[in-house]
């Protein structure tokens, strides 16, 4: 495992700086609720009346004066934004950045298959991943304690559970476009993030674009619907299961018959 150890010095300082801005960020939306708590009526009836903007973010299904409510929709789009970019990120250059380092000769020559290569890798973004969560989910529960609501732990688990899927899938998708790259890795994946993001926002915007929903991992990651069904779309979940495994395993393929420069 000495390259897995070796990807994650090399990505600690990424992996902090990430996690503390979103979250940061999240501790402060929390933070600001208490105060807000009590104009909510007001916005909630603002937003009612705002048609396609509030069906685009689910706000007409949601009630801001809840703290449910306001997380989902305030601290969810941080999360969901947030947590796509690192892990389309953090995958998108994960095996590109041999070649465009000059260093794939001198991995290359030691006594290691590229399937272990790719293997190792595939670890080191998962772990990268998992960690963020984790801390960016003990953020959240302990802001919520902190300004002294209720932690409701069903519907936060399960709305950071469905980020976490989606960023294993990007991560996936990212992983299996790295294999093809030589070079300038961040745009595509932060352009691959953004585009997956808003695909979402025009499937709920459009009836007639509402297949797009099976297509982009922010379909399964709709708040409202969390909240209102009490757990994830089980189709779309094992949609984007399928699409990030695919990616993984294009990877392995292009990968261990590249012609690395």
């Amino acid at each position: 495992m000495t390259l897995v150890k070796h990807e994650l010095r090399q990505g600690k300082t990424s992996l902090l700086i990430w996690t503390a801005s979103i979250g940061f960020l999240l501790v402060i939306c929390i933070f600001l609720f208490p105060e807000m708590k009590g104009q909510m009526e007001g916005v909630n009836d603002v937003f009612a009346s705002m048609g396609s903007f509030t069906q685009a973010f689910g706000m007409d299904r949601l009630n801001f004066g809840t703290l449910i409510g306001f997380y989902a929709v305030e601290c969810g789009n941080i999360l969901g934004l947030g947590g796509a970019f690192f892990a389309a990120l953090c995958a998108a250059g994960i095996l590109s950045k041999e070649e465009k380092d000059k260093t794939a000769e001198f991995l290359l020559t030691h006594p290691v298959s590229r399937k272990r290569i790719l293997t190792e890798k595939l670890i080191a973004v998962l772990i990268q991943i998992t960690a963020m969560n984790i801390m960016i989910y003990a953020f959240a529960a302990g802001s919520i304690a902190a300004v002294g609501e209720e932690i409701p732990w069903k519907e936060i688990s399960l709305m950071h559970l469905a980020y976490y899927l989606l960023q294993i899938e990007l991560a996936g998708i990212c992983f299996g476009i790295s294999a093809f790259l030589r070079k300038g890795s961040a745009g595509i994946g932060l352009g691959l993030a953004a585009m997956m993001y808003f695909l979402n926002l025009i499937a709920n915007i459009a009836d007639a674009a509402g297949f797009l929903k099976y297509i982009t991992p922010f379909g399964y990651c709709e708040a409202a619907d969390i909240v209102s069904n009490g757990r994830l779309d089980g189709v779309m979940v094992a949609i984007g299961a399928v699409i990030g495994i695919s990616g993984i395993m294009i990877a392995y393929l292009k990968y261990t018959k590249k012609d690395i420069q």
